[in-house]
């Protein structure tokens, strides 16, 4: 009997604790490296060295891009909202010619506030369909609200406080800038029934689209191609640009534009949510349309707008 046994293993297995050595089965080498360490195997080498080491060798995945559109996706967007922004008023134009006022003529019609809320409602609608399908059949990512990161906040009522924070202090910016009284965007507001159509045009479907295109679309190309300040910037002078046609493109109220344009995409960079924008948005207009609606006596006396 040896009483100071080479490998102590040799000796008594349940004394040492530990299975024999010829109990355990080396791995090859041809498996080294691609299965994980059996807890046996584990307890052998660390009390004998010669054990080999197995490791993990991390195996690559080709994650889906992000966005999954690009920048001619974006533009197809422009040039389908474009032309769905003609055939939508055209579409209304001549049904309300054809069906319901045959008397009067399609350029009377035409300069009707409805008649153009109507078109540009169709439109948008048209364009928010071609969205999802762009996303989820064309680029295959199936959760449309993922994949333009949606991502509704857990206190939505913060960002509304923000959007009516944000509308009163630009209209406390705005009294003290060069506002033309005569906006196009004024002229609109011809009848009661016309400024409840154009408000609730104004914080739904409209802050909405706005949101899906530059904050949803357009930022996540520009952010991808050009780095985050570029984007922010170029995406609130898009925003803006939308809107200078209603502004006359007077420098006050393009800048005050200009200004919430920067903040609504700021947010959208920071939080990663396309819907707390909105909430900002809708927010925003809501407060406007609120401060109109009670300085014109509840829509009764628009021409209070031009004073």
């Amino acid at each position: 009997m040896n009483a100071f046994p080479d490998d102590p293993l040799q000796g008594d297995p349940s004394a040492a604790g530990a299975p024999a050595r010829e109990s355990v089965e080396q791995p090859s080498r041809s498996q080294e490296g691609l299965v994980p360490r059996p807890p046996e195997l584990a307890s052998v080498a660390q009390v004998d060295p010669s054990v080999p080491s197995v490791s993990y060798t991390p195996v690559p995945v080709d994650l889906p891009p992000d966005p999954a559109w690009n920048a001619l996706d974006v533009v197809r967007l422009i040039v389908l909202t474009i032309a769905s922004l003609f055939l939508g008023v055209f579409a209304v134009l001549f049904f309300t010619h054809f069906v319901l006022y045959r008397h009067s003529s399609l350029s009377d019609l035409s300069r009707l506030p409805l008649v153009m809320v109507a078109g540009q409602a169709l439109a948008y609608l048209l364009v928010l369909g071609y969205m999802y399908i762009l996303v989820t059949r064309e680029r295959h990512r199936p959760d449309f609200a993922a994949a333009i990161h949606w991502n509704w906040p857990s206190l939505p009522a913060l960002y509304v406080l923000v959007g009516f924070l944000l509308s009163v202090a630009l209209q406390l910016l705005a009294s003290r800038l060069p506002i033309p009284k005569n906006l196009p965007i004024d002229t609109l507001f011809k009848t009661p029934a016309e400024a409840w159509v154009l408000t609730i045009f104004g914080v739904t479907l409209a802050p909405l689209m706005e949101e899906l295109f530059f904050r949803g679309f357009l930022y996540p190309v520009l952010e991808r191609g050009i780095g985050l300040s570029a984007a922010v910037f170029l995406t609130a002078i898009g925003f803006t640009l939308l809107h200078c046609a209603q502004l006359s493109f007077s420098w006050g109220p393009v800048l005050v534009i200009f200004l919430v344009g920067m903040v609504l995409t700021m947010v959208r960079a920071r939080t990663n949510s396309v819907a707390t924008g909105l909430l900002i948005h809708m927010s925003y207009n809501g407060t406007i349309s609120a401060l109109m609606f009670f300085a014109t006596d509840g829509f009764r006396h628009l021409e209070k707008l031009n004073q």
